[in-house]
C-alpha cells in the first residue's frame, strides 16, 4: 500500500499550499447554517434521519466540516478519521470555535481504524472523493461493517463513477463544442496518477503524487453487500458535486447517494428507514 503513504504526503503539501482563508470560515458557517455543506438532495436524506444520541463517524473526513454540520443534529458523539495530520488539525481547530465538544478527529488510515471502534458507529459518512482514494473497496467496506453497529447506516455520497468518464473543462480532452464526449474507460484499472496539487484547495503546483482509483457502481454496490450490508436506497443525480458544473443537467448520471444498513434494529425512530 505504498500510494496510501505517497497520497499523505501529497495531501499534506496540498494543505501547505492552500488558498488563502480556505476552511477558515467553517465554524462560522456551522453556527449559522443547517447542514450547509451538503447539497439540498444529501440534506433532504440526511433530515429523515434521527441523529439524537447516535454515535457517527465519518472515515476521510478531511476538515471534517461535514461530520461537524451532523453533530448539530443532535449526535452524541462524532469521530472522524483522516491520514492528512495538518488537515485533522484544521478540523479540531473548527470544531473548538464552533463549540462542539463531543467530535474527535483521529489521524490514521482508515483501514487501520483501531479495533476499539468495532461495533460502535451508529453511522458512517462518506462524502465526494472518499472512496477513491482506495485500490479495493472490500477491505475498506469491511472496515465500515466492523465498525457499525446492529442497525447502524451507511451513507455515501460521491461523484457518480460515469464521471471518469468524462473530460474535465481543464484536460485536452475537454471539448466544448461537444460537452457529452467521452473520452475515458468505464472499466479503467490503472490508476489516476495526478502532480498537479489538489484544485479545490491548494493553487496549481509541481506537487508530490496523487494515485487514485476507477470504481464501477457494481463495484461500489457489491463491495456494500459483500461485507454484509444491506442496499436500502441508490439515487442518481444528473448534476455533478464537486468536480466541473461543465456537464450539469444534461441527462448524464454525475452523482449519487447510497444508503445502506448492517442488519439489526432500525436506526430511525420514525419508520423512514
Amino acid at each position: 500500500m505504498d500510494y496510501m503513504q505517497t497520497n499523505k504526503a501529497a495531501w499534506e503539501e496540498a494543505f501547505e499550499n492552500r488558498h488563502s482563508g480556505w476552511g477558515e470560515k467553517n465554524a462560522d458557517m456551522l453556527c449559522r447554517c443547517r447542514l450547509p455543506f451538503f447539497v439540498p438532495d444529501a440534506a433532504r436524506e440526511l433530515e429523515k434521519i434521527d441523529f439524537r444520541g447516535k454515535r457517527i463517524a465519518q472515515f476521510c473526513c478531511n476538515n471534517g466540516r461535514e461530520l461537524l454540520s451532523l453533530m448539530k443534529m443532535g449526535a452524541e458523539q462524532g469521530t472522524g478519521f483522516d491520514f492528512a495530520e495538518n488537515i485533522i488539525g484544521q478540523a479540531r481547530d473548527t470544531a473548538q470555535k464552533a463549540g462542539i465538544n463531543n467530535c474527535e478527529f483521529i489521524v490514521c488510515n482508515a483501514l487501520e481504524i483501531d479495533r476499539k471502534y468495532s461495533g460502535g458507529f451508529d453511522f458512517i459518512l462518506f462524502t465526494i472523493g472518499a472512496i477513491t482514494w482506495f485500490d479495493d473497496l472490500n477491505p475498506l467496506f469491511a472496515k465500515v461493517s466492523d465498525c457499525l453497529r446492529s442497525g447502524g447506516l451507511l451513507f455515501i455520497n460521491d461523484y457518480h463513477p460515469f464521471m471518469g468518464m468524462l473530460p474535465m473543462p481543464d484536460e485536452s480532452g475537454y471539448d466544448a463544442r461537444c460537452p457529452n464526449r467521452i473520452v475515458y474507460r468505464y472499466f479503467r484499472k490503472e490508476p489516476w496518477i495526478e502532480n498537479n496539487g489538489m484544485d479545490y484547495m491548494s493553487r496549481a503546483y509541481r506537487s508530490k503524487t496523487f494515485t487514485s482509483f476507477q470504481h464501477t457502481m457494481s463495484d461500489v454496490v457489491n463491495s456494500v453487500i459483500d461485507n454484509g450490508m444491506r442496499v436500502n436506497r441508490l439515487n442518481e443525480y444528473d448534476y455533478d458535486i464537486g468536480l466541473s458544473d461543465a456537464y450539469d443537467n444534461r441527462g448524464l448520471p454525475l452523482s449519487y447517494i447510497l444508503l445502506a444498513e448492517k442488519p439489526g434494529n432500525i436506526l430511525t425512530d420514525s419508520g423512514a428507514y
